[in-house]
């Protein structure tokens, strides 16, 4: 009890209202986030019959794989390959990219570079339903849609990697830098060897980012792939989710949540074991603006 209560005492030794008060709202908000995903688990284990219940119950009465036998009758195993690869390829270009663009825009002084940044910026209040039309025409006039090449290009210009690591460059010290540069190391050489292996945290949270957002996209992936091969998993999972309220629907409802839980655990696991320096990341980039 004491260890507990040392957890909520202030910075001078005594209990603060706001400190419990932001311990009471982070745990509720926790628990808020964390239901719909337990009964997702739970659902997914669930008889079909047992899952519109006058009450909601957590623990299935009977415990099943029936609903992920369902679900693996689908060529899972390809959309999840799929997946894997757009989901990768995106991610190893962006932050490249990201990289390299950042540090440009943190380190090196051209004509319009903050007129350049700025534009950046506003280009992320474009909606996607604006570009998703011209671009999917081009592709299509282009006789790329349903390939590798449709479903990694278009979101590899990720602006927001862009912006975590200039604000982190920014933040480093020109010391090391000139250093180097005194030395006889080429600008290239620099990033490569001092910026970019110090940007670390800042390399994986754009990395948790970018890999959440591209594992989980469904518009683009949708419209620019036509056959069962070229599908993603957030696509193929949409074949199980129900629509309407009849009879077949709801049994559907199991298999749904086996299909969503598959599609999950993915992006939960990554982020869980990268947390601590996703955290440290984002933290980073406020450093210096």
């Amino acid at each position: 009890m004491v260890a507990r209560l040392k957890l909520v005492m202030g910075a001078q030794g005594r209990l603060t209202v706001g400190r419990v008060l932001l311990w009471i709202i982070g745990l509720w908000l926790a628990y808020m986030w964390i239901l719909p995903f337990v009964w997702m688990v739970s659902t997914s284990f669930k008889l079909p019959g047992e899952v519109m219940t006058q009450t909601i119950e957590w623990i299935p009465r009977t415990w099943t794989l029936d609903n992920y036998r369902v679900v693996f009758q689908k060529p899972i195993v390809r959309w999840l390959w799929n997946s894997m690869v757009v989901t990768t390829a995106i991610t190893l270009a962006s932050i490249m990219l990201g990289a390299a663009a950042g540090y440009a825009l943190a380190r090196m002084n051209f004509p319009g570079r903050n007129v350049f940044f700025m534009m950046l910026l506003l280009s992320l209040m474009i909606p996607t339903e604006m570009t998703i039309v011209p671009r999917f025409i081009a592709f299509l006039r282009l006789r790329a849609t349903d390939s590798y090449a449709a479903l990694i290009l278009p979101p590899i210009a990720e602006v927001f990697s862009v912006y975590l690591f200039r604000q982190f460059f920014l933040s480093l010290p020109r010391e090391l830098e000139e250093a180097a540069a005194m030395d006889g190391a080429s600008r290239f050489r620099i990033f490569r060897v001092i910026a970019l292996p110090l940007a670390r945290a800042t390399t994986i949270a754009a990395a948790v980012l970018l890999f959440t957002t591209n594992w989980n996209a469904f518009l683009w992936p949708l419209l620019i792939t036509f056959s069962e091969e070229m599908k993603t998993l957030p696509i193929g999972m949409a074949a199980f989710a129900p629509v309407t309220m009849n009879r077949t629907q709801i049994e559907s409802y199991a298999p749904g949540m086996a299909a969503m839980t598959i599609l999950g655990v993915p992006s939960l696991i990554v982020f869980l074991f990268l947390q601590r320096y996703f955290m440290e990341g984002v933290i980073s980039t406020g450093i210096k603006g």
